[in-house]
């Protein structure tokens, strides 16, 4: 009876300490922040689309800036992050992100309320204001939950693990599997109000809950702030920026040889100095100076090619966003199995969250990613299979430029298109979506599919890729956590992002250039292939880190080392 009353006062111990400790805190934090994220995102496009007649156009143009402005300023966002207190740049960038989405959205209701109002005033160019106010706030929003995700997912996460490298691990896919729920349930919560009220009242669920959402999320991170005191300890850039000036004035004056030239080299540092503090051209020049350095300084890192590797997989049209979306309602899928695959993607994207942490414990961190990548090629072999099978709209004779042509040439000699091909992708995805498009004309549009083979093999290669792919994902990014010095983590993950969001933006240009079903397959093929690159580049990485680990190795003690392996990876950082 003792026994049983112990045991049952354990548990009950080891569950308040699990919920009271500073690793549940930043879980809590992090699904609040990512849910309100996912609804906003998802709202903001719906929201443009409707606001200029069903028209994408707001929609491209946001999209646009928002890739444009991560891949501009990715590595000045993380470079302010380094240079700054962990508290104050998490506290920061919380709330100029929330505070962002609540006036855009204040502004998104305004405009739903007085457009006609403010079509008629100015000549519609106040409207056009609003439309330019809305992008750019949203766009202010999207870069300040760039910093914060840097700083939480990529420094604040290492700190809290401490040295123990299987609880960074598990940390890592707890958080990748938050991010796969709140992928799928908070555009179906918000849609759903949407749907059922109206945009006006979707606005207005999504300001009330970044209000509350942001009050809890500042609580929880001076919270988590509190419980670890590693936070307040940040290793000193500028220490280390002046050890690298004095070792560069060093070389110089090494390499000086005669004194008139020292003395010429003694007046240049001088006056260099002098520009440097009362001239304004240095100041101006700051944050390109921090780009260019951003840059270097990412290319010279040991894991420079496992980031390019992961950077790589978002040139693919092979994920379920818009134009997978609107393929599949191409070849006749219907919204009801359209939700079902994306229900099972993100079960296989948690599957693969799990097989890392299990494989990672049993091979190690680096062959972890070799496995991941392996794994998802031959899951993508299915989707190259399935542009030759049968039902498979590929057709060589048409051409995937003929759009692009007929639309900005004018050329009427052009072959009459199929009418199941005159839209492209992407609009006919949106206007089923918002409904701008009629029961019957649904149906009207609809191809008449032969088989269902091929699209079949398309999504099951594609859904079974995920397992691998966000395996792949997390080893990337532990790689990162642990490979890069502190004092370099926040622009290392800027720059990381900004190629992340360069490959992603060219995979859209890619889909506008050949926006027909029958290019699809070309797509595919070269989606592959730059999936297939990517891993090659981490696979180069791979071979070379494990050939200096074992070199290392051997060269120490070989006897001992083949006497009494040691296992793969250490769990102390």
């Amino acid at each position: 009876m003792t026994h049983q009353v112990e045991r049952k006062k354990r548990c009950y111990d080891s569950v308040t300490d699990y919920f009271t400790s500073a690793k549940f805190f930043i879980y809590l934090g992090h699904a609040l922040s990512t849910w309100g994220d996912r609804m906003w995102h998802f709202a903001v496009a719906v929201f443009l689309v409707e606001l200029y007649g069903n028209s994408l156009l707001l929609t491209a143009v946001y999209g646009l800036v928002v890739a444009g402005s991560v891949l501009l300023l990715g590595a000045i966002i993380g470079d302010w992050v380094d240079k700054n207190a962990r508290l104050k740049v998490a506290q920061t960038s919380l709330i100029v992100q929330n505070s962002a989405v609540i006036l855009c959205g204040i502004l998104l209701m305004v405009i739903f309320l007085c457009k006609v109002q403010l079509s008629s005033l100015f000549n519609g160019w106040l409207l056009t204001l609003c439309y330019i106010l809305v992008i750019s706030i949203a766009n202010v929003a999207n870069l300040a939950s760039t910093a914060t995700a840097i700083t939480i997912q990529r420094d604040w996460i290492v700190v809290v693990a401490g040295e123990d490298r299987s609880r960074l691990a598990d940390m890592n896919a707890t958080v990748r599997r938050i991010d796969q729920l709140t992928n799928i349930l908070a555009p179906l919560a918000v849609g759903q109000i949407i749907t059922f009220t109206s945009s006006m009242a979707g606005c207005g669920f999504i300001v009330g809950w970044n209000l509350c959402s942001m009050c809890l999320e500042y609580f929880l991170l001076w919270k988590v702030y509190q419980m670890t005191p590693a936070l307040a300890i940040k290793t000193s850039q500028k220490e280390d920026e002046q050890e690298l000036k004095q070792l560069n004035i060093q070389k110089e004056l090494e390499a000086v040889q005669k004194p008139s030239e020292n003395s010429e080299l003694m007046s240049g540092v001088a006056e260099a100095s002098s520009v440097e503090k009362n001239g304004c051209c240095y100041n101006i020049t700051q944050p390109f100076r921090t780009l260019r350095d951003g840059w270097v300084a990412y290319y010279n890192q040991p894991i420079f090619f496992a980031g390019m590797s992961l950077a790589f997989l978002y040139m693919t049209v092979l994920g379920f966003d818009c134009i997978t979306t609107g393929f599949a309602y191409t070849q006749g899928l219907n919204g009801s199995i359209l939700s079902l695959l994306m229900g099972a993607s993100a079960i296989t994207g948690i599957l693969g969250t799990m097989a890392f942490t299990w494989i990672r414990k049993r091979c190690g961190l680096v062959r972890t990613g070799f496995i991941s990548g392996v794994a998802q090629i031959s899951c993508l072999a299915l989707c190259v299979v399935s542009v030759f099978m049968p039902g498979s709209p590929l057709d060589l004779t048409v051409s995937p430029f003929q759009d692009i042509t007929s639309h900005f040439m004018g050329d009427s000699s052009l072959p009459e298109a199929n009418p199941t091909t005159e839209h492209s992708l992407i609009t006919q995805t949106h206007s089923f979506i918002n409904g701008s498009t009629s029961a019957y004309e649904i149906e009207e549009m609809k191809p008449q599919v032969v088989s269902y083979l091929s699209v079949s093999f398309l999504f099951a290669g594609v859904i079974a890729a995920r397992v691998g792919l966000w395996s792949f994902d997390l080893t990337v990014t532990q790689l990162i956590q642990e490979n890069v010095i502190e004092s370099e983590r926040g622009v290392i993950n800027g720059v990381q992002n900004s190629m992340n969001y360069l490959l992603d933006l060219l995979h859209y240009i890619m889909v506008i250039l050949a926006p027909n079903p029958e290019a699809f397959g070309l797509l595919v093929i070269i989606s592959v292939s730059f999936v297939v690159m990517g891993h090659m580049m981490y696979f180069r990485y791979a071979y070379k880190t494990l050939r200096s680990r074992l070199f290392l190795c051997f060269s120490s003690d070989p006897k001992n080392e083949i006497d009494n392996p040691s296992p793969p990876e250490s769990d102390k950082v």
